[in-house]
């Protein structure tokens, strides 16, 4: 699984942010890891100079093998609980998906209509 960060022009992409954010989305998605071929993070501070409120912003794409992309984002006062707060959403979101391919394989039908035959 590759892990591709991008960064705005008012926050640092430093190694050690990478660092961070490579060690959170990997531990996070390790049981998808398999299936997923890339997680692109884009980072941006919406405030700029200004502070307060959740004015950093974290957009995580996945891009699950045999699949349209999935993202999400989360808005956090800090980088990283805007991280850690988009990669949880992005495993319930690759639970419900991968969750009802299972059911639709369990149960013989469709998994993109529900389960419908």
């Amino acid at each position: 699984m590759q892990i591709q960060l991008n960064t705005d022009n008012h926050l640092l992409g430093s190694v050690d942010l990478a660092a961070r954010l490579e060690s959170e989305v990997r531990s996070s998605l390790e049981r998808f890891a398999d299936r997923i071929t890339r997680v692109e993070v884009h980072l941006n501070d919406l405030n700029s100079d200004k502070s307060g409120g959740d004015d950093k912003r974290c957009m995580m794409e996945a891009r699950v093998a045999g699949r349209q992309p999935m993202s999400v984002d989360h808005h956090a006062p800090t980088v990283d609980l805007a991280i850690s707060g988009a990669s949880d959403k992005l495993v319930r979101a690759l639970d419900t998906v991968f969750g009802k391919l299972e059911a639709g394989r369990r149960s013989g039908g469709r998994p993109d209509n529900d389960g419908a035959v």
